[in-house]
């Protein structure tokens, strides 16, 4: 959900920019600036940015110039000016501080800087002005959604790709299953004649079909294949998907966890890891997709 916009607009007297640039976020987190003049229409832009972009950390900057050449009216609060001064200075003497050139320099230059102490007029924003600065905004945002729509085909396709190397690691377990079966077989008549034990072998046999069960991963295998195409079909077929993405994502991972544990073989287990890496890439990506 990373992106970038900018437009600019010109009027007869202002060109008004506006930049937007997001990052990820499962929610959205809107920070607008914009010159004093637009902050009665502030809600309406939140309101088209919350609509065009839904999630992520987004900033939205709005800057004017003068193209007119009038200058705008600048007017000092004389009673709050003198306020201040006398203010500062009286502490300024009181600290010990005197009341030199340097001193009053300084407590001007503070007093310059206080709230509402310098106010440019600002005029009325007309309806053309007005205008031109939501359409700046419909253009950023326009502009910001085509490079998410970009980068979101990047990511799909690196998304399905690791989908289908998931595919390819749970196809290459199974040469392994038939092998493990054999293995525990042989290692359990081993232990038996190593001790020298006597045993049933009808009943051997059905408490190994019966320990052999717990370890089969067949339903496993079934139902990752399912969440693989799944996953595959939501990825190519719908919009916003990120969320849906991640929740099928999360049952990948049971599947794959489960079948670890039931692996009992260190060729099975390095092919389980390998899916669980891929299912980790393809976690942090889906946090990517809107």
């Amino acid at each position: 959900m990373t992106g970038f916009g900018k437009a600019e607009i010109t009027t007869a007297e202002r060109k008004i920019t506006v930049e937007t640039r997001s990052l990820n976020g499962k929610q959205l987190d809107l920070s607008v600036k914009m010159p004093a003049r637009y902050r009665q229409f502030e809600y309406e832009v939140r309101n088209k940015v919350a609509k065009e972009l839904q999630r992520g950390k987004v900033d939205l900057f709005v800057t004017v110039e003068n193209t007119s050449g009038k200058e705008a009216s600048v007017a000092i609060n004389e009673p709050l000016f003198k306020a201040y001064s006398e203010q500062l200075m009286g502490l300024a003497f009181e600290a010990g501080l005197g009341c030199g050139n340097e001193v009053q320099s300084q407590v001007l230059a503070a007093v310059m800087r206080m709230p509402d102490v310098v106010a440019t007029e600002v005029d009325t924003v007309g309806e053309e002005e007005k205008a031109a600065l939501l359409q700046a905004v419909d253009e950023a945002l326009r502009q910001h959604n085509e490079f998410r729509q970009h980068e979101g085909q990047i990511l799909i396709a690196d998304l399905l790709h690791r989908v289908e190397m998931i595919e390819g690691y749970r196809k290459a377990v199974e040469p392994y299953e038939q092998a493990r079966t054999e293995t525990i077989k042989k290692r359990i008549l081993d232990q038996f004649a190593q001790v020298g034990v006597a045993y049933d072998a009808a009943r051997l046999e059905q408490e190994m079909i019966y320990y052999l069960e717990k370890l089969d991963i067949t339903e496993e295998k079934v139902r990752l294949d399912k969440h693989c195409a799944y996953f595959r079909a939501v990825a190519t077929e719908e919009d916003s998907v990120g969320r849906k993405l991640g929740f099928v994502a999360q049952e990948m991972g049971r599947e794959i966890n489960t079948m670890g544990s039931k692996s009992n073989d260190s060729e099975m287990q390095i092919l389980v890891v390998k899916m669980k890496d891929e299912l980790e890439k393809i976690k942090e990506q889906v946090l990517n997709i809107l």
